[in-house]
């Protein structure tokens, strides 16, 4: 019988990884803090409706990427595929409606049924913030100053670039929309077929194609700026007023889109090229009418969110490993005093390995693949003597050290 493999499009994250994961969402976490975000966590699963009716029914994430089952209570459950919508239904039902302004941050696990690739699973993890309740743009600048923080912080500042456009208000949207559909209609027959199906459905989806074909015809498609209104031309130049006030460097880009249907005005992209295809490492944008759409009061928002595993693989030095003290018994009366021994470590907040097995030397090998920064020896000798041998690995060196003293001994070693 073959061994069982992970699903498709999953992947086990082993103890090496999971260092960098950690250190991903530990970085988040406290540069999040910092700009006053507290943390929530929401089920992994939603009722199907929570996804279906925000990110719009033409969506690709609804129509072809979603988890969803039946339980047995006969409840359609989805699986999330991404968390602002999960938040916002957390605001909702949560009654956060009398605390805005509302900052906060999450992380977890997100499903997608998408083609496996380099930095996409179908399994992935992400980090992401959600701002309530500010309708002004610097509420825009201060969520992506957040991110150019975050990934400042993990040491890819230089690796990254981040991206901005506006989708403009709701009428400047519309008109765009008529716009750009009457434009990629007479292209209809030179389009992907992708890109002929989200003509009717979702036809901004296709300024973010990567099909060669699609484009060649997206780069005469009319610019957003031709269908803006006064009020979203006012709105994007304080957004860009207010990132280089925060000094945070951006590239324009007309042809940026979110294939979300709740995003308007500020959407945003921070992209590196060192991950092939899978580029986008932060995004988000601004989604006034999600609350709303979703039965809540009416309440602006903006947010973004990071990919953990494409950031993993970015990050050049991640924390190492807490390094432990290992105890190692020579008998059986040793090991009895060894458990003691070890426990007392532990509590006394040291971590510390137990040598369970073996000859002196693979019990030494067995210290040295763990990073000891000590080992403690537990000689027949010492022990009747009330003490242990302790040796530093680093030097090699070793002296003999009472029980009673090791706690404060070992603690020198940093």
């Amino acid at each position: 019988m073959p061994a069982l493999q992970p699903v498709r499009g999953t992947h086990d994250i082993l103890p090496e990884e999971i260092l960098r994961h950690r250190h991903v969402e530990e970085v988040a976490r406290a540069t999040s803090a910092l700009y006053g975000f507290a943390e929530i966590e929401t089920p992994i699963f939603e009722f199907t409706e929570v996804f279906a009716r925000t990110l719009g029914d033409t969506s690709d994430v609804v129509t072809k990427e979603m988890y969803t089952f039946e339980d047995r209570g006969g409840e359609r459950l989805t699986l999330r595929p991404e968390n602002t919508a999960g938040v916002a239904r957390a605001f909702i039902s949560g009654g956060l409606s009398q605390r805005l302004p509302l900052k906060l941050f999450y992380r977890g696990p997100m499903f997608r049924y998408e083609r496996p690739q380099k930095g996409r699973l179908r399994e992935f993890h992400q980090v992401g913030v959600e701002l309530f309740g500010v309708a002004d743009p610097i509420a825009d600048v201060e969520v992506i100053a957040l991110g150019d923080q975050f990934l400042e912080t993990l040491g890819l500042k230089h690796r990254v670039r981040c991206e901005l456009n506006t989708l403009g208000d709701m009428e400047s949207r519309r008109a765009y929309r008529e716009r750009l559909v009457a434009y990629l209609r007479d292209f209809r027959d030179r389009l992907s077929e992708d890109s002929r199906e989200r003509l009717e459905r979702n036809p901004l989806r296709i300024l973010d194609s990567k099909d060669e074909r699609d484009r060649a015809i997206v780069a005469g498609a009319p610019a957003m700026d031709e269908a803006m209104t006064d009020d979203a031309r006012r709105f994007f130049d304080a957004l860009r007023d207010g990132l280089e006030r925060a000094g945070v460097a951006y590239v324009p880009n007309p042809r940026l889109v979110r294939g979300l249907d709740y995003y308007c005005h500020t959407v945003f992209e921070f992209i590196t090229t060192d991950l092939g295809a899978q580029g986008t490492v932060l995004a988000g944008g601004r989604y006034d009418g999600l609350v709303e759409q979703m039965g809540g009061p009416a309440t602006p928002g903006v947010g973004w969110a990071a990919g953990v595993e494409r950031l993993a693989m970015l990050v050049e030095t991640a924390p190492e490993p807490t390094r432990p003290v290992a105890v190692i018994p020579f008998s059986a009366a040793g090991a009895a005093k060894g458990l003691e021994i070890t426990q007392m470590l532990r509590r006394a907040g040291i971590a510390a390995d137990m040598g369970y097995s073996g000859n002196l030397q693979k019990r030494m090998k067995r210290a040295d693949k763990l990073g000891a920064r000590a080992t403690v020896l537990l000689g027949e000798d010492e022990l009747s003597r009330g003490a242990v041998s302790v040796r530093d690995m680093a030097t090699g060196t070793q002296e003999e050290v009472p029980i009673v003293g090791l706690v404060d001994r070992l603690a020198a070693f940093g």
